[in-house]
């Protein structure tokens, strides 16, 4: 057994056992970043990287469920990736296709799908409706996938649903103003009847949202590691569950 091997297997049963459940998030959004930088620096081409990166997901979300942590929002695509060349886009839409059906092959995985759907080629659209529908009774870990997904467009899309509510309903748009608040508007989110983020991860280093959770990641805590994603590691995770943990949270100031 080689000694860095044996060293980074105790260190991180040390890092498992000083966790305590109390203490750990009960929803997790996870920004899965640098799958194309990986990709560059180890030779490979895109399609590996995002392909790497969607194995690394089956992996994280199998450390989720050894934890209890049964509620995870994965940004997989937003609606600015939505540019990328048609090659990379078709690619990466397969892989996304295929990742859907091996979660639902586990059989221990609820899937909903968190962004624009018409925006998306239909197979896809519709494997995540399928997805969810089949998913619906399942009892493990619930996954929300981000696919398309923008969080000003998840906030237009509330209003909307919003006003049309409000307008089948009979009332003028006075009346919708005056009664409009932060928990009506939450009730037309994407993930409405869940509760919000405790902790949001991104990898690769970048130190900015993107457009990820606006409106439900208002008091998350938020954890940047260096590491791309599909290097992201099981010690990583922990080192940034210990790292939420650890903090005084504050709601409001």
């Amino acid at each position: 057994m080689e000694l860095p091997g044996f060293v980074y297997r105790l260190y991180e049963r040390r890092l498992r056992g000083s966790l305590t459940p109390g203490k750990l998030p009960t929803h997790i959004g996870v920004l899965v970043d640098g799958n194309r930088r990986w990709a560059k620096l180890s030779g490979q081409t895109t399609a590996s990287g995002h392909q790497a990166g969607a194995d690394k997901i089956l992996e994280f979300l199998g450390w989720c469920q050894e934890l209890d942590i049964n509620l995870v929002t994965l940004y997989m695509l937003s609606t600015d990736n939505m540019s990328r060349s048609s090659d990379e886009l078709d690619a990466l839409m397969g892989i996304i296709a295929n990742t859907l059906d091996r979660l639902g092959e586990t059989k221990t995985v609820r899937v909903k799908p968190v962004g624009a759907l018409e925006l998306l080629p239909d197979y896809l659209a519709n494997k995540l409706r399928e997805l969810e529908a089949s998913t619906a009774d399942v009892a493990g870990i619930h996954v929300n996938v981000a696919v398309g997904y923008g969080g000003r467009q998840e906030i237009v899309d509330a209003v909307k649903a919003l006003l049309l509510q409000g307008h089948a309903n009979g009332l003028n748009a006075a009346q919708i103003a005056e009664d409009l608040d932060p928990d009506q508007l939450a009730t037309h989110l994407y993930t409405k009847g869940q509760p919000d983020p405790d902790l949001v991860i991104r990898t690769s280093g970048e130190q900015r949202l993107s457009g990820f959770l606006t409106w439900q990641s208002a008091y998350s805590e938020f954890y940047f590691c260096e590491a791309l994603w599909p290097d992201f590691r099981r010690v990583d995770f922990l080192r940034a569950l210990r790292d939420f943990a650890d903090r005084q949270r504050r709601f409001g100031s």
